[in-house]
């Protein structure tokens, strides 16, 4: 019998990726999505990739009932990976509630959930909006968290506030890891599902592509007068698969019962490319040349953010293996298999 764990937000783009790495290691991934941010058409690339249907429930985290009805239905759950959130920062400044009401309270909910029928591992989708504009690089899980820059960071930091405490509480069974993401980036090599957005992509890779493709007249990139080697932002893009494989590496600690109650995980390379690097590096791997502009810069945008990933490295014995230019061409493989 393979152990259930539960994935909230299993049909997006890191959380598709997780339940394809959670069957291929042995466990039995159950879906949880709304699909306010994703697509079914999801689930038939999953089944795709492994040959088998993953059971999946069209419901909202925020939605106690209906997450008592899965907690029923599905005997004998160990875990739970929750990725489901809004995450557009641009949206989060339009709309703070509306990221507050979702982020903040499916965690509640499902807290209490997990608390009613005794469930108490649980591997949380942070990110590293939650280090604000950091003082200095690389940062590690004991930089300072910051102010966030926008209402969606701020619910990462918020989120991960209520599982300190909530684990600290008297009786508490809870056990929870803190993965803080850098920039996933790139799709899964059968390119039968990858990063899927909807309308106006909020990331580079996305709009790189589909500038690539013909979709976007251009790519924008916003501001060349960071304080950086080529004056571009620099960020960590780590790629999707290898993200996913932590999580299934998390997962397996919190079942082994080690390490602390509450654990804080950088994922990430271990060094940051700049966005000009990025689309020279997208040129040379897929022979595509693309056509942009520098645009203004953007207001809240961190000017440069990379990972030290030596404790997920020691401690969880987790290291990335792609490459940028493995992971890119990834992405450009999975854009044109949108287009066929």
């Amino acid at each position: 019998m393979r152990t259930k764990i539960l994935v909230t937000g299993g049909a997006g783009y890191i959380g598709s990726h997780a339940v394809v790495e959670l069957y291929n290691a042995g466990y039995q991934p159950i879906i949880v999505d709304d699909f306010s941010n994703s697509q079914e058409s999801v689930l038939d690339g999953i089944q795709s990739i492994l040959g088998v249907a993953i059971p999946s429930y069209r419901i909202d985290c925020g939605d106690a009932a209906a997450l008592r009805d899965v907690f029923n239905r599905e005997k004998d759950m160990q875990g739970i990976i929750h990725f489901a959130a809004f995450k557009a920062v641009g949206e989060s400044v339009q709309k703070p509630l509306a990221y507050y009401h979702n982020n903040v309270g499916s965690l509640v909910t499902l807290l209490q959930v997990m608390a009613e029928f005794g469930l108490s591992n649980l591997v949380f989708s942070s990110s590293c909006t939650v280090y604000g504009i950091p003082d200095q690089l690389p940062v590690t899980e004991q930089t300072p968290t910051k102010p966030a820059t926008s209402p969606y960071g701020n619910t990462k930091k918020i989120c991960e506030d209520i599982l300190t405490d909530t684990a600290a509480a008297p009786g508490s069974t809870l056990r929870t890891i803190l993965l803080r993401y850098f920039n996933p980036i790139g799709a899964h090599e059968s390119a039968k599902i990858g990063e899927l957005p909807l309308g106006v992509p909020n990331n580079l890779v996305p709009f790189i592509t589909q500038t690539a493709a013909g979709i976007r007249e251009k790519l924008t990139i916003f501001g060349d007068t960071y304080d950086t080697p080529d004056g571009t932002n620099i960020r960590d893009y780590v790629h999707v698969v290898d993200l996913a494989k932590a999580h299934v590496v998390a997962v397996q600690r919190l079942l082994d019962g080690t390490g602390e109650k509450v654990e804080t995980f950088n994922v990430g390379t271990g060094h940051g490319n700049s966005v000009l690097e990025v689309v020279k590096t997208f040129e040379e791997a897929t022979g595509v040349k693309l056509n942009y502009a520098i645009g203004p810069a953007r207001a809240g945008d961190v000017p440069a953010i990379y990972a030290d990933v030596t404790k997920a490295t020691n401690e969880l014995g987790f290291q990335t293996t792609a490459t940028l230019a493995e992971a890119l061409t990834s992405s450009w493989k999975w854009q044109q298999s949108l287009m066929s």
